[in-house]
């Protein structure tokens, strides 16, 4: 059976991959679906997410990735899947995340959620959290992949030399 783990990833972080991983063992395939939405202002391009993507799960032979817009039940139904994985972090989380299952279910009463929460040690951990640490110098070693870390550094290094300018 296939999942689909929707989100944004910008950037993907040890939470992610903590619930990817996990999946992996869980499901016989998994897909990384990487939301492409034109009124966020992701830090960095969908290009970029799924490339960094690719790289964290290269490992993992049963995930995929791939960039989607649009609707998420739309895109589950055009690769034949009828699960979606959300993972959870705290109460705040399961809140949100049951109304977008909700809607998910009255737009595609086919498809269901299931959620799963991340293990403790990454419980506070968001992209958010972690591109704010980043930007103002911080060390983000042990919240995200070393080659994320390496991308927030050059993205944010880039950025500070563009305000000297």
């Amino acid at each position: 059976m296939t999942v689909i783990y929707p989100g944004t990833f910008d950037p993907v972080t040890n939470g992610h991959l903590d619930i990817i991983s996990r999946a992996s063992g869980l499901f016989e395939s998994v897909i990384v679906a990487i939301l492409e939405n034109p009124q966020k202002k992701p830090l960095f391009t969908p290009r970029e997410r799924e490339k960094m993507m690719k790289e964290t799960v290269k490992n993992f032979t049963n995930v995929n990735v791939e960039i989607f817009h649009g609707l998420l039940v739309h895109f589950v139904r055009r690769k034949g899947c009828r699960l979606v994985l959300r993972g959870l972090r705290a109460i705040s989380d399961y809140e949100y995340e049951t109304q977008l299952a909700l809607t998910n279910r009255k737009l595609a009463p086919e498809i269901e959620t299931i959620f799963l929460p991340t293990s403790t040690e990454y419980s506070y951990l968001n992209s958010s959290a972690v591109k704010e640490v980043a930007r103002f110098g911080g060390c983000v070693r042990g919240l995200v992949p070393s080659m994320v870390e390496k991308n927030l550094q050059k993205k944010f290094q880039v950025d500070s030399q563009t305000e000297k300018s």
